[in-house]
């Protein structure tokens, strides 16, 4: 059984690999004091990928967990093969690579990050199945799959004996289209989880951009060009970060929270989150997150007053 709440690493990619540029480079201090406080906070599993830093998310992530002390037995690691320009080949080829920058263990969740390769789904499939057999991997999973595909996915496994077990989507208060493209309706009918990565929309639903609009200026990376980092936003936003702090005040607790709490608990145990942090409080506000318990009321009014912006 896994937190319904794990640490997303992709801010470990010292600005390296896919996207590497989204977050500042962090300190490795920084990084273990991130993971470790994690852990204390009752987070088991961690999602990275080979994309992250071209194993650089995966090598920092391994060096803490093993400082830690904790058997790996009671941890688990979740990781991504990168699938462009490359053929379902890869997926077995590469392995070798995923599970040295791993420290040698068996990987937990194996997903293919994108439905981009050269490749069928089929035959991605296949290659992970291989993979099982091997004992190289444990789980199958998929990332930013449609419907369709993840129905596919998972009749090619049933014929190895497998299922296909997550599909790791965009997913928060702000971004909903799962809720209409058949993706949870998909993932509910063949027993998989979503795992929802961007939950607080890379920090809007943190609420504190809308306190302070001049805090954009300060938005690091690639991240400063994404339009939800603008005052047009922010105006389109502020009735669920209004929402999302009267709830708050009732728990003692922050609108980042709250958003998690609700997206980890509004589908029953079908949507897990990732979040990632940057610091030791965010770290710590995210592992406690997990311990509010949201009324059927206060879940209501959060559903309300949440928009997808794409659609306004």
């Amino acid at each position: 059984m896994v937190s319904p709440i794990g640490l997303g690493c992709w801010q470990f990619s010292k600005g390296r690999g896919v996207g590497g540029g989204y977050w500042p480079i962090l300190p490795d201090s920084l990084i273990d004091e991130v993971i470790r406080s994690s852990v204390d906070g009752g987070i088991n599993w961690f999602d990275t990928a080979e994309a992250y830093g071209w194993g650089e998310s995966e090598r920092v992530l391994t060096r803490t967990l093993s400082e830690l002390r904790q058997s790996r037995s009671d941890l688990v690691v979740a990781t991504k093969w990168w699938p462009l320009l490359r053929t379902s080949r890869s997926i077995t080829g590469s392995i070798g690579r995923r599970r040295r920058s791993l420290g040698g263990a068996v990987i937990d969740l194996y997903q293919v990050h994108q439905p981009i390769s050269f490749s069928s789904v089929e035959s991605e499939m296949d290659a992970m199945a291989e993979l099982v057999r091997k004992g190289e991997i444990r789980h199958v999973g998929v990332s930013n799959f449609n419907a369709s595909q993840m129905r596919r996915a998972d009749r090619r496994l049933r014929r190895y004996g497998l299922r296909l077990i997550s599909n790791q989507v965009w997913y928060n208060l702000l971004r909903r289209d799962i809720e209409r493209n058949g993706i949870m309706e998909a993932a509910r009918e063949l027993g998989a989880s979503i795992i929802a990565y961007s939950p607080l929309a890379q920090g809007i639903l943190t609420g504190r951009f809308h306190d302070d609009p001049s805090k954009l200026k300060s938005v690091a990376g690639l991240r400063h060009y994404r339009l939800s980092f603008t005052r047009r936003f922010l105006k389109r936003s502020r009735g669920l970060i209004d929402v999302l702090k009267s709830v708050s005040e009732a728990h003692a607790a922050t609108p980042a929270q709250i958003a998690l709490s609700w997206l980890v608990s509004s589908h029953g145990d079908l949507v897990l989150a990732i979040p990632g942090a940057t610091s030791l409080r965010q770290a710590t506000e995210n592992a406690a997150a997990m311990k509010l318990a949201l009324t059927p009321d206060e879940l209501l009014a959060i559903d309300e007053a949440s928009m997808n912006p794409a659609r306004r």
